[in-house]
């Protein structure tokens, strides 16, 4: 059984999708943990020089202000 309904427009076209909260959720998880994934590998190529921790979170708590 399907748990997608879909709503069209006046000529029949799909233009969008109804989905369970729970599958959305999951999906929205799923695509921030990808995210997570990517920018960790994009860390693991990057070749500068590392900064200390103490030195990043004065930077971060700076850039808030």
């Amino acid at each position: 059984m399907s748990q997608e309904n879909f709503v069209v427009d006046k000529k029949g076209r799909k233009i969008a999708v109804q989905i369970p909260v729970s599958v959305y959720e999951k999906l929205i998880a799923d695509s921030e943990e990808l995210d997570d994934i990517k920018e960790y590998r994009k860390a693991k190529k990057y070749k500068g020089e590392p900064i200390p921790f103490d030195q990043a979170f004065k930077e971060i708590e700076n850039g808030l202000e």
